[in-house]
């Protein structure tokens, strides 16, 4: 389980193609390590993966084909947001994020707004019943709050304000449009949801 507190930015460094899936060899930059050990999770640009070799700084993971059909950003050398599993006794700074991406995303606009930026991203129709204003949303990792939502024949559009220390600290400051993005939709509300379907149909059926 992750907070959606990016610690710090690292870069892939190498694609090693396997049997199914690929290797990464990632330098976690100024990610603390010293506590890190083979068998641990790791989200990467917002993808929980697990320590499978250590040395040096540089990290790497398997990533299976099934992970790479369902995510971006995970094949190819490049920077990415890096953050490793929370303790129990760790604060929560951001939300509970399991790690485990709901849909790929489309940035529609990423523009200066005072000294902030607005990000606007295109969500597919799967993901529109969980994400409201207000609301709480990972993107490529960094928990986010929702400040609007329209529906769309697509899916729908939502708008976020980011802060500077934000854009600095992690690879959103990369964005443009066009780009593909990580989301995962805040775990409580997937639940409330799928609670409350269960509950409609009960007084249905």
């Amino acid at each position: 389980m992750f907070s959606g507190i990016v610690a710090a930015i690292g870069q892939i460094t190498r694609v090693s193609p396997l049997a199914a899936g690929v290797r990464l060899a990632v330098d976690c930059g100024a990610l603390d390590l010293a506590d890190v050990r083979l068998g641990d999770s790791i989200a990467v640009n917002g993808v929980c993966l697990t320590v499978v070799a250590q040395a040096a700084g540089t990290v790497e993971f398997d990533v299976s084909a099934e992970t790479l059909s369902c995510s971006v950003g995970l094949d190819a050398p490049g920077a990415v947001n890096l953050e490793k599993a929370l303790r129990l006794a760790d604060r929560l700074g951001g939300h509970l994020v399991s790690g485990h991406v709901d849909a790929v995303g489309s940035v529609l606009r990423f523009a200066a707004l005072g000294e902030s930026h607005e990000l606007v991203v295109q969500a597919p129709p799967a993901l529109a019943p969980y994400i409201a204003a207000k609301g709480s949303i990972t993107v490529q990792g960094v928990s986010l709050t929702v400040n609007r939502v329209q529906d769309t024949h697509e899916g729908c559009e939502f708008s976020i304000n980011l802060i500077p220390h934000t854009v600095a600290n992690t690879t959103l400051h990369g964005l443009a449009p066009g780009s593909r993005v990580n989301l995962e939709i805040d775990l409580i509300a997937r639940y409330a949801h799928r609670m409350l379907g269960a509950r409609i149909h009960g007084e249905t059926a």
